[in-house]
């Protein structure tokens, strides 16, 4: 009866070919869990109007009149001058200045990073007859080649930034909670951190497992760099803190302990309430407190960590509803401009952060892009060093090179302007460098980390992925350049400073390591290191913006042409992300599932799309083409 079925509707079973998926028993397993998962998301759905709210508060918010809060947007983060600032310190302030507790310590001075609007040109530049381009007398081609464009004066050696005191003194606990011991650790050192505090938080019982799980585990993987650099519990009773004073910080603490439980034991369907109760409460929150236009630092509190902790924890196919990274950064802005006063000195530090990797991820300009313009002129620190592990001159220059991105984008600037801008943040970049370049393993011998070691390491790979960024805006640029292969190869071997697995700092490194990806040519032996370091990170590797830029270097690799390394996994060879029938929930709340149609052509699912070999793929374009909004840090 099947086979007459099959004749009458002109169907041949000897031409049937199954869909790929249908290949071995692990690729059918696979498929069956990704309907699953479009299947559970309807089960959430009620939660939506909580975040639609938000969503519109934080849209109201933003159609605000500046004027209407008579501030400046760079007085929150450049208030009012501070009487005891030493006489360098005091040279900066202009018509907005720094307060003493953003200021940090000064740096020695060195040359000015030159305003985009008129560029410092280290080398000699004219344009002959039929617009015949010159770099010191001899003849530019249109696809400039890197390895041949550099500077003509040798790098000048930086100073060092200020003193870890800086970071110290500024990252003090809030509150001396008892059951820590105020010499440093815990006073029952053989107890967990969720015993020791359970006590002192509130909780429904129902919830207590959510709280431990956060205290006990995700408490580890938050900021690893603050713990090198931090001696003693200093952040834990701060995050305490915020937990006991903020109910949208704790809920969004719980629903990040119920989102690491499903992560890393697999409870799938039983986290999922969890996850969107207290994703619901906090947002509930938020809107109450955004709705009687008060509480701005427990709004600021509670939106940085929804950003930061989904930047540690989140799954790049998460199919849950969500509010995206973008509103969130978005709300903070403007309440920042709001604020009367400076927010905490490390809001401010992870302000900077978010802003400045977040603008590299939309090739715009950052929030604050004159802020920190005027910070770096001066020499004054935002505590990036200690947060992150960057120095922040050299983030600072990110900043810059995203302004100079966006200006090309906009079609603001031309091709002799954009080589001018890059010749002159090359040079900023060359004077970042240290008077000492040797590097060694951060590693004592009884394996204590040492801070300096550390952040030397992690500043060298930061900036070897600015000059690719900032080559990047070249008019023509080859991914196979000399200056480019060396620049790859370098970082391959500064990453071997760093060992592979959860006891090393790659997680550290999401942004560095997404830029020199995306630049690795087929032939590159990087796409080979990096996938050999997502391989030792085991279940971490695919947690957290790791997780989303290696999902996003594997669609670039593939759509370059070139072979993807595999991981080992079953997924390897049908990956969710290279389907375009597979829609991600990453750019907003509620997507529509659309399962297979069963009238589809089998080729069209089997055949997969033949790309040229060797060809020249923007990560930006491949982000936008899967719909992917991620923050990449």
């Amino acid at each position: 009866m099947l086979l007459q079925s099959q004749l009458s509707h002109g169907l041949n079973p000897a031409n049937h070919e199954p869909p790929q998926w249908w290949a071995t028993n692990e690729q059918r397993r696979g498929q069956r869990e990704r309907i699953k998962g479009r299947i559970r998301q309807t089960k959430v759905m009620e939660k939506n109007s909580s975040l639609q709210e938000y969503m519109d508060k934080i849209k109201a918010l933003c159609e605000e009149s500046p004027g209407a809060s008579g501030f400046d947007i760079s007085h929150a983060m450049l208030p009012e001058p501070n009487p005891f600032a030493t006489p360098a310190q005091r040279a900066y302030h202009g018509s907005a200045a720094l307060p003493g507790a953003l200021i940090g310590l000064p740096i020695e001075p060195k040359p000015e990073l030159p305003a985009l609007a008129a560029p410092i040109v280290s080398f000699d530049l004219n344009i002959g007859s039929d617009q015949q381009m010159f770099l010191n007398n001899n003849f530019l081609q249109t696809n400039v080649a890197l390895s041949d464009f550099s500077t003509t004066n040798p790098a000048i050696p930086t100073p060092p930034l200020a003193s870890n005191e800086f970071f110290a003194n500024n990252y003090g606990p809030l509150q001396p909670f008892n059951p820590i011991n105020p010499q440093g650790g815990f006073a029952y050192p053989n107890k967990s951190l969720s015993t020791c505090l359970q006590t002192m938080m509130p909780v429904d019982e129902k919830d207590r497992h959510l709280l431990e799980h956060f205290l006990d585990n995700f408490m580890l993987l938050i900021f690893p760099i603050v713990d090198v650099h931090q001696a003693g519990p200093a952040r834990i009773r701060e995050v305490f803190g915020l937990m006991q004073n903020n109910r949208a910080y704790f809920h969004c603490c719980l629903s990040v302990g119920a989102i690491h439980l499903k992560s890393s034991l697999g409870m799938e369907d039983q986290m999922d309430h969890d996850i969107m109760q207290h994703r619901y409460d906090a947002m509930s929150h938020l809107c109450r407190l955004l709705s009687k236009k008060s509480g701005y630092m427990q709004v600021i509190d509670a939106t940085l960590s929804l950003i930061l902790f989904h930047c540690s924890l989140g799954e790049p196919d998460d199919y849950l509803p969500d509010v995206p990274w973008t509103s969130h950064f978005q709300g903070v802005a403007h309440l920042v401009k709001k604020l009367n006063y400076a927010p905490s000195q490390f809001n401010v530090t992870l302000i900077v952060w978010i802003d400045i990797i977040a603008a590299t991820m939309a090739g715009a300009t950052p929030y604050f892009s004159h802020t920190y313009r005027t910070k770096h002129l001066s020499g004054h620190t935002s505590g990036l060093q200690q947060l992150m592990g960057c120095d922040d001159r050299v983030m600072y220059l990110i900043s810059e090179i995203t302004c100079l991105e966006s200006l090309r984008l906009e079609g603001l600037v031309d091709d002799m302007a954009i080589l001018s801008h890059v010749s002159a943040l090359t040079g900023q970049l060359d004077w970042t460098e240290p008077a000492d370049p040797r590097l060694e393993v951060p590693f004592t011998s009884s394996g204590d980390v040492v801070p300096e070691k550390l952040t030397k390491i992690i500043t060298a790979l930061y900036r070897i992925a600015a000059r690719l960024y900032l080559y990047s805006l070249l008019p023509s640029v080859d991914y196979n350049d000399p200056a480019i292969t060396t620049w790859l190869a370098t970082m391959i071997e500064i990453l071997k400073y760093i060992p592979a697995g959860s006891s090393g700092f790659d997680r550290c490194l999401v942004w560095p390591l997404f830029i020199a990806g995306a630049f690795a040519s087929p032939s590159s032996n990087f796409r080979k290191v990096l996938t050999e370091r997502v391989v030792a990170l085991g279940y971490l590797g695919k947690l957290g913006s790791f997780g989303k830029m290696y999902r996003v270097l594997k669609e670039v690799w593939r759509e370059s042409g070139g072979p993807v390394p595999p991981t080992g996994e079953e997924d390897d060879s049908h990956d969710a992300a290279a389907d375009p029938n597979f829609p991600i929930n990453t750019s907003g709340l509620i997507i529509t599932w659309q399962l297979e149609d069963p009238s589809q052509e089998p080729e069209q699912l089997s055949q997969p799309e033949v790309l040229p070999m060797g060809r020249q793929v923007h990560w930006r374009d491949v982000m936008k083409r899967n719909k992917w909004n991620f923050l990449l840090m």
